[in-house]
């Protein structure tokens, strides 16, 4: 194995996670706003979960997303 090549390609991925889930939520987040779903001042719960199959690894993460 190639500690470097791993690490890099563990990091390009990362980035593409943050990168296109930050666009997807922006864009719902959005979405409900137009619709009256949101008033713009709530703070949204949020869970990412990481899996990565051949590794059995399942990993959750949770956190808050504040609108205001």
């Amino acid at each position: 194995m190639n500690d470097e090549t791993l690490n890099m390609s563990i990091r390009r991925f990362l980035k593409t996670v943050g990168v296109n889930s930050q666009l997807a939520i922006e864009k719902a987040v959005r979405k409900a706003l137009e619709e009256g779903k949101l008033k713009g001042t709530e703070t949204l719960g949020a869970t990412m979960v990481l899996a990565v199959g051949k590794l059995s690894l399942e990993v959750k993460f949770d956190g808050e997303l504040k609108l205001e």
